[in-house]
This record gives structure tokens, sequence and C-alpha cells, in this order.
């Protein structure tokens, strides 16, 4: 034991004597794997077409951001400040994605700007690479796929909906009805008396979001009423692998959202039997010839009533609660 060291650091460091911390294994063997099958080269070509005729700024490379994708699915990290700052904090994380130590972490700005760059059709070509690459490690058997769905609050306020016939915001909406019930200037506790008194104030099919018409006013598990979208998977369970993502409208129910999900995992699946049959004609099969054969689910998947009549709630449907209370307390 001793005392704490008060002596002022070196001014100049030099990279070969940074302590190296232990590295990690997982993702060392990972790099050896996406550079045995020249990832780096794969997904560059598949966003040539998205480089810059003459240099700007400095870009992220694709490889780079990629990687930067796989780190915050495996460490559970949900957004692009979260990932930015895990790259630049951790050694190990910065050896796999390729950043130099005499370099700064890409910034959380430059993630988002080179996702809404590349388009949907991009990243879904490099999912099903690297899902052909488990499929080659036989960690994707076909055969029995389980499927879930979360909703997920969008990056959107709700203070910010107008209607879509007009245009208008929801208190200037509100304004309005008070004023033809004879309120000339209506005050915010007018306001809120108005909106208790109004039924089905949350509906999507009279408000959404201008800059994001995807997102849909949906109430969450914990009982607040956000603007949403909701993600569904399909997971092979024998395996865990995700083989299958979709982006459905939050306000629709399971019986609806699960025939698109379980459509794309079943391409997918025959795409991996047609890409192995290809490539490896003469050996036994990894993934299942019959495809898919069994889906698990939870209850809400098979509520009787939802699966004879359909979905409880439809594109139209929405939230009918005290919206303006919701509104309102957004900081």
């Amino acid at each position: 034991m001793g005392t704490r060291s008060g002596r002022q650091e070196d001014l100049w460091i030099p990279t070969c004597a940074l302590a190296r911390p232990a590295s990690h294994p997982f993702y060392e063997r990972l790099n050896e794997l996406l550079a045995g099958r020249e990832f780096d080269r794969f997904v560059e070509e598949k966003c040539r077409r998205f480089y810059a005729a003459t240099m700007g700024r400095p870009g992220l490379a694709p490889g780079i951001y990629f990687r930067l994708l796989l780190v915050g699915y495996f460490e559970g990290i949900d957004s692009e400040r979260g990932i930015a700052w895990r790259a630049g904090d951790s050694l190990a994380i910065r050896a796999f994605v390729g950043i130099p130590l005499d370099q700064s972490a890409p910034d959380h700005s430059t993630i988002s700007r080179t996702r809404r760059l590349l388009d949907l059709e991009t990243h879904r070509q490099v999912f099903a690479w690297v899902v052909g690459l488990l499929a080659d490690a036989g960690l994707v058997k076909g055969k029995r796929i389980g499927i879930d769905a979360t909703t997920l609050e969008a990056n959107a306020a709700l203070r910010s909906i107008v209607r879509r016939d007009n245009g208008e915001s929801y208190e200037e909406f509100l304004k309005g009805l008070a004023q033809q019930s004879g309120i000339a200037t209506p005050t915010r506790e007018d306001l809120a008396r108005v909106d208790r008194k109004r039924k089905k104030k949350g509906s999507n099919r009279e408000w959404v979001h201008p800059h994001d018409g995807d997102a849909r006013i949906t109430k969450m598990k914990d009982g607040c009423t956000h603007l949403a979208h909701k993600a569904e998977h399909a997971v092979d369970m024998e395996t865990g692998a995700v083989v299958a993502v979709t982006l459905q409208e939050a306000d629709l129910g399971d019986t609806t959202t699960v025939k698109e999900t379980l459509a794309e995992a079943g391409e997918t699946v025959a795409d991996l039997i047609l890409r192995e049959a290809e490539a490896q004609p003469l050996e036994e099969p990894k993934v299942n010839l019959g495809g898919i054969e069994e889906v698990v689910a939870d209850k809400g998947y098979h509520s009787g009533p939802a699966t004879a009549e359909g979905p409880p709630v439809g594109p139209g449907g929405g939230c009918s609660s005290d919206l303006l209370s919701e509104i309102m307390r957004r900081p």
C-alpha cells in the first residue's frame, strides 16, 4: 500500500508506450472472420455509389461504420451517442473498429449522417451478408423461428404533431374549438378542459408528425403516450441468430405485422438454402431444406378474437388519453 502519486504526467507520450489492456477475444475472433471474408472490400463496393465526386470533410469508412453498428448490437447500445462514447472510451473497441490511437473516435453526428446517407437497401445487403456468414458457420437452421416485437420511442416530439388535412398544430386546433364554444381568449386550463371532453383525441388518421410521417401516437408500456415505431424480429430458436427485422407502424396489432416479418424470414431462409446448394452441392445442408416449419410467438400473436377478427387497433387507431397533458408536460 502507498499514497497516490501526485507527479505531473508527461506532456508527450509515444503510442508504443501507452498501457495496453487485455485483448478482447470475442472482437479479435470476429475481426479475423470479417477479414477472412473481405468484409471491408464488400461494404466499400456496396457503398461506392454514395461517395462524393469532390472531397470535402473526411467521411466515415464503410467498414468502420458497420462495425460501430455491430458494437451497438453486441453491447445493447441503442443510441449513436452511446456507440460513439463507447468507441472513444475502450481501446479494445478501437482495435476492433479500426480507429488509430492518434485519432478521435467518430462523433455521433458523423455516424448519424452516414446512416442517413446510405439507403435502406444497402443496409439490407450488409445484413444479408452477415446472415450468410452465420449460415456458413452452421448458426442458422431455419426450421423453428421465434417472432416478437418491441415498441421504440421515435425521435420526434409529440408537441409537434399537426393535422393531416390542414397542417394545424394541436394547440391551435384546441384554441379553435374553444373559440367555437364561446371562449374568446382561452387559457391553458380552458384548453385542457376542452381536450378532456373530446373523444379519440389521439387518432392517427387525423394527426401526423411533419418530419417523421411513419411515427404513430402510441401508449407505451409505462402508460405514457409517445410517438413511436414498432420493431419486429424473427430469430432462429435453435441458435439465437436474427434472420429478419421489420419496422412497422406502432399502432398495428401483432397479428397484422407478423405477416410481413414471417414472409421476410421465409425469404431469408430460402435464399440461404439456394446459396448453400450452389456453393456446397455435395455437402450435408446446414439450413433446413424444408424452410420454416414452426413459428413460436407470445400470446399477443395467438389471441383468438384477434386472429378471427383482425387486430383490435388498426391503422387509424391511436390513444384516447389526455393528449394535451402528455404534450404539455414534455420538456
